[in-house]
C-alpha cells in the first residue's frame, strides 16, 4: 500500500541514460536537490559542486571505500546462456574453502532466472563451474552456490568478469565508471553510487571549507531487489578512527552525514542506543525503517531510488515521510535523472 501511495505521489522521472562525462559534465557536475527538515528553504535546487556552500565547518562526511568487482560472468546450461552476477560470500563461510560458497543472481535476457533449480552445475569460463545448491534466505531469484575456480576469485573476475551493467544504459561502460574516487578495497557486486560525483575539486573545496572526511566500508551485494524484498546480510567495517571523530563531531554540534545507504546501514550497525559510534566489523542484516529510529547520523547524501525501493523506507527513517515525497515529486516535475548515474538528493535531518 505504502509503495502504491508513493507511485502516485511521486509520479514519472527520467532515467539516467548515460554518466554524465558521455553529457558532456563532469561527474560533480550533476544536480543536486536540497531536503531541510528544519529550516529554509524547505527544498532547494543546486549542483553537487555546491555540496561544500551547504555544509558546515565542522560537518562530517562519512563515505564507503569499498571498490566494485567485475562480478558479472557469462554462464551456460545445456546450451543456453545466462548472465552469473555474484552478489556477497556466503555469511561465515570460509573465503578459502574450495569450492567456494557464495550468494548468487541468475539472469536472462536482462530478468531474473525463474526456472533454475538445486544441483543444477553451470559452466563458466575456462572451465569454472558453478553448482546451485540451495535458494538464499527464501529470495527467488538469489541463490546459494559452490564455485569451483582455477585459482584466487579476484584474480579470475579481473580476467573473466566484467561490471553488472543497468538496462537504461546505452552503451558497456569500462569498470573505471563503476568507482567512486574513495575505492580502495574491492568487494562490491555494485558501486556504492552516492560517491560517485565526489573529484579532486570537490574534496579540496570540502576540506577548505572545514568538512572532515571519514571511512567506512560495506561491500554491497546485487541491488535488483524485488518489491517486497527486504535487503540481505552484507559485510562491513567501521574504524575505530571513523567512529571517534563521528563521536567527536556530534559532541561538538557539528553534523554526520552519510554518503550513501550503504554508510547508513554500516554507521546504524555500529551505533549504540544514545547515538554513539563503536569499532565493529562483520556481517549486519539490519534494515532502517521508520519503525526503527535513526540514531548516529544527521544527514545523507544518495541517488534516487524507484518508489518500490526498500531504499525509501531508510530515507523516511531519516527525514520523515512527508519531506521525502515532496523531494521525490519535486525531482519528477524537474526532471531530476534517477539511478546510478543521474543527479543526486542532500538530506538534512
Amino acid at each position: 500500500m505504502i509503495a502504491a501511495q508513493r507511485r502516485l505521489q511521486i509520479g514519472e522521472h527520467a532515467e539516467a541514460s548515460e554518466p554524465p562525462e558521455e553529457r558532456g559534465l563532469a561527474r560533480d557536475e550533476v544536480r543536486m536537490l536540497v531536503a531541510r527538515r528544519r529550516g529554509e528553504p524547505r527544498l532547494q535546487h543546486a549542483r553537487f559542486l555546491d555540496l561544500p556552500s551547504q555544509l558546515a565547518p565542522g560537518d562530517l562526511l562519512v563515505v564507503n571505500t569499498s571498490a566494485t568487482l567485475p562480478a558479472a560472468l557469462p554462464a551456460r546450461r545445456a546450451g543456453e546462456s545466462l548472465d552469473l552476477h555474484l552478489s556477497t560470500p556466503l555469511p561465515d563461510a570460509d573465503p578459502d574453502a574450495t569450492p567456494l560458497r557464495y550468494v548468487v543472481e541468475l539472469r536472462r535476457d536482462g530478468g531474473p532466472l525463474r526456472d533454475a533449480a538445486a544441483g543444477e552445475r553451470l559452466a563458466l569460463p575456462r572451465g569454472a563451474s558453478a553448482e546451485l545448491v540451495s535458494p538464499y534466505l527464501g529470495a527467488r531469484r538469489l541463490w546459494v552456490a559452490e564455485l569451483r575456480l582455477p585459482g584466487d576469485l579476484t584474480a579470475y573476475l579481473g580476467e573473466h568478469g566484467r561490471p553488472i551493467s543497468y538496462a537504461y544504459l546505452r552503451s558497456e561502460r569500462p569498470l573505471a565508471d563503476y568507482q567512486t574516487v574513495f575505492a580502495a578495497e574491492p568487494g562490491s557486486a555494485e558501486m556504492p553510487s552516492a560517491g560517485r560525483p565526489f573529484t579532486p575539486r570537490v574534496l579540496a573545496a570540502l576540506i577548505a571549507r572545514g568538512v572532515a572526511i571519514a571511512p567506512v566500508t560495506l561491500h554491497t551485494g546485487v541491488s535488483s531487489l524485488e518489491r517486497g524484498e527486504r535487503p540481505y546480510p552484507e559485510w562491513f567495517r567501521v574504524p575505530a578512527a571513523t567512529a571517534r571523530l563521528a563521536n567527536v563531531t556530534r559532541g561538538f554540534g557539528g553534523r554526520v552525514i552519510a554518503v550513501g545507504t550503504t554508510v547508513v546501514r554500516a554507521l546504524e550497525s555500529a551505533a549504540r542506543e544514545d547515538g554513539a559510534l563503536d569499532s565493529r566489523e562483520g556481517w549486519t542484516s539490519l534494515t532502517v525503517t521508520p519503525e526503527s529510529p535513526v540514531r548516529a547520523l544527521d544527514g545523507l547524501v544518495t541517488g534516487w531510488h524507484d518508489p518500490d525501493a526498500s531504499h525509501l523506507d531508510m530515507l523516511e527513517a531519516i527525514a520523515g515521510r512527508r519531506l521525502i515525497v515532496d523531494l521525490y515529486g519535486s525531482a519528477a516535475r524537474h526532471g531530476y535523472l534517477w539511478h546510478e548515474f543521474g543527479d543526486v538528493s542532500l538530506i538534512i535531518r
